[in-house]
C-alpha cells in the first residue's frame, strides 16, 4: 500500500490527511505538539474565521500570488461549505465574506476536522518531532526519537516561524533545504509595529479608529481603517495588522517605513477645518486641551497638542490661525516611524518560505524531488487579514492530499 507521511497537523496537514486517506492509502501524521490544531483554536481570538468567500491572487503576497489561483478555484467556497457539511460543520457567513463556525467557537472546526480524519484511517503521533528527512532511491526516510520509519511520499505541512508559543518552528525550511529547495526569506505578517517615538508608550493602552497610512520611502503605500491601540513598544490593532505585511516586507529590506494617523477618517479635509472650527467657536473660554477631548481620545489630545507645540492650557479664543491649520493638519496626518515589528512570537502569519517556482501548483510536488509535497504556510504565501491564510492551508492541502493518494 501507498504509505504517505505528513509532517504538520495544522489546517494543511489534516486536510491533506483526510484527502489522501479517502483515497484509501496509508497516512501517518507527525505532530511534534501534544495535540493537533493548535493554531486553528487559537485563531480568530478563539472563534476561528475559517475561510472568506471572496478569496482572490489579490488578496495574497509573495514573490508570485498567482500561486494561489488554482488551488482557490479547485475549493472555491461552495466546494469548502459542501465539506464543511459532509464533516458536520455548519459555518456562519458574514456579509464581508467572513465565514465562522455556527457555534462561533474555533474548537468546533478541529473536532469535526479530526475526527473525519480519524474515522478516515489515518494514524495520528504527536509528542514526535522529526528530525529529518531523507530520500534513498524511491523511498522518504522519516527520522523520528523512536527510530526512522519508511513512506512512498511525504508532505512537509509545518507552518511557518510565527507564534513560536504555539509550537511553530522553521523545521519545514530546514527540511526543503536539505532537499535543495530555495526559501524565500521569512517576516512577521498580521503583526503589531513598533514606533519611534517619544511619546507612543505614554498613550498605552488608549484606543481610537483611525485612518492609518503606510509610508515606505518617503511614498503612500496602502492605507487602512480601523481600530488602533497604543501600547508600550509602538501600536497594534485592526487597522495596523492589515498593513503589516507591506510594513515588515518594507522593513526586511532596510526600506524606511513610516505611517500616517487620520485621527477622524469620517471627515475629509475640508471638513474637519470646518468642524474644528465650529468646536472652537463653540467654547471659546475652554483651554485647548479641552475642546479636544470633544473630538479625540484625551491622552492623544494632550501628545498631539505637544507635537504642535501648543501649550494644553491655551485658551480656544487666543488660537491663530496658523496653530489651528498646524492642529487640523495633525489630526489628518500624525505621523510616526516605524522601526520594527513586534515579532513572530506576536505575528499571526508569515511571509516568506519555500520558493514557490520550485513547486508544482496544480499538485503540490516538488518540482525537484519526486513524491515530496508542500502545502500551507511553509510555502512563500502570506494572506490578508480576513480568513485568507486558511483558504490557501485548506486549498493547497486539499490538493496534495488528492495527488498524494493516486
Amino acid at each position: 500500500m501507498n504509505k504517505i507521511a505528513i509532517i504538520g497537523g495544522g489546517a494543511s496537514g489534516l486536510m491533506a490527511a483526510l484527502f489522501a486517506a479517502r483515497s484509501g492509502v496509508d497516512v501517518t501524521i507527525y505532530e511534534h505538539n501534544n495535540s493537533v490544531g493548535k493554531k486553528i483554536l487559537a485563531s480568530g481570538n478563539g472563534r476561528c474565521n475559517i475561510i472568506n468567500t471572496t478569496a482572490r491572487h489579490e488578496d495574497y503576497a509573495g514573490n508570485d500570488p498567482h500561486f494561489v489561483t488554482y488551488p482557490l478555484k479547485q475549493m472555491n467556497f461552495h466546494y469548502f461549505e459542501k465539506f464543511c457539511h459532509s464533516i458536520g460543520l455548519i459555518l456562519d457567513i458574514k456579509e464581508d465574506g467572513r465565514c465562522y463556525p455556527l457555534s462561533n467557537e474555533a474548537k468546533s472546526v478541529l473536532i469535526a476536522l479530526k475526527s473525519a480524519v480519524i474515522d478516515a484511517g489515518v494514524t495520528i503521533i504527536t509528542d514526535s518531532h522529526v528530525s529529518a528527512i531523507t530520500k534513498k532511491e524511491a523511498r522518504f526516510i522519516v527520522e523520528i526519537p523512536s527510530g526512522k520509519h519508511h513512506f512512498d511520499k511525504v508532505l512537509i505541512a509545518t507552518g511557518s516561524e510565527a507564534a513560536p508559543q504555539l509550537g511553530a518552528t522553521n523545521d519545514g525550511y530546514t527540511f526543503a533545504r536539505a532537499f535543495g529547495h530555495e526559501i524565500i526569506p521569512t517576516y512577521p505578517s498580521l503583526v503589531q509595529l513598533h514606533l519611534n517615538s517619544k511619546n507612543h508608550h505614554k498613550m498605552a493602552g488608549v484606543k481610537t479608529v483611525a485612518e492609518v497610512t503606510l509610508v515606505i520611502n518617503g511614498k503612500s503605500n496602502t492605507k487602512a481603517t480601523g481600530d488602533i491601540l497604543f501600547a508600550a513598544y509602538g501600536i497594534s490593532g485592526l487597522a495596523i495588522l492589515d498593513i503589516s505585511q507591506r510594513a515588515s516586507y518594507a522593513l526586511l529590506n532596510k526600506q524606511r517605513v513610516s505611517i500616517s494617523l487620520n485621527l477622524l477618517p469620517r471627515y475629509d479635509r475640508g471638513e474637519l477645518v470646518s468642524v474644528i472650527e465650529k468646536l472652537f467657536a463653540s467654547v471659546p473660554k475652554h483651554d485647548v486641551h479641552t475642546a479636544l477631548c470633544g473630538l479625540i481620545p484625551a491622552k492623544i489630545a494632550t501628545y498631539l497638542l505637544e507635537d504642535a507645540t501648543i501649550a494644553l492650557t491655551t485658551r480656544v479664543s487666543s488660537l491663530n490661525p496658523k496653530e489651528i491649520k498646524k492642529l487640523t493638519h495633525l489630526i489628518g496626518e500624525w505621523k510616526f516611524d516605524v522601526i520594527d515589528t513586534h515579532g513572530f512570537k506576536h505575528a499571526e502569519v508569515s511571509g516568506g518560505g519555500v520558493s514557490t517556482a520550485q513547486v508544482n501548483n496544480k499538485t503540490m510536488e516538488s518540482k525537484l524531488v519526486e513524491g515530496l509535497y508542500f502545502s500551507g504556510e511553509v510555502l512563500d504565501i502570506v494572506g490578508k487579514r480576513g480568513g485568507y491564510n486558511f483558504n490557501f492551508a485548506w486549498a493547497s492541502g486539499m490538493i496534495a492530499g488528492k495527488e498524494m493518494g493516486k
